[in-house]
C-alpha cells in the first residue's frame, strides 16, 4: 500500500516538473497550450503518468482549433 502511494507521489510531482518544462519550452516557441498546473492535472499525470501528461497535452492542442 505505502508503495502505490509513493509511486503516486513521485509520478505527480515529476508531472509537475514535466509541465512546468513543456508550458515554458512551448511559451518560447510561441505556441502556448494553457494547460495549468494544478490539483487536477498533478491528479491525472498521478494517476496515469505519461499517458496521462499526453492526454493533458492532447486536450490543449484539441481545444487550440
Amino acid at each position: 500500500m505505502m508503495e502505490k502511494i509513493l509511486n503516486l507521489l513521485m509520478r505527480g510531482i515529476l508531472g509537475t516538473i514535466a509541465m512546468y518544462f513543456i508550458n515554458s519550452f512551448l511559451d518560447f516557441v510561441g505556441m502556448p497550450l494553457g494547460v495549468g498546473i494544478n490539483a487536477a492535472t498533478v491528479l491525472t499525470s498521478g494517476i496515469l503518468g505519461f499517458p496521462g501528461l499526453l492526454a493533458l497535452y492532447g486536450i490543449g492542442i484539441y481545444k487550440t482549433l
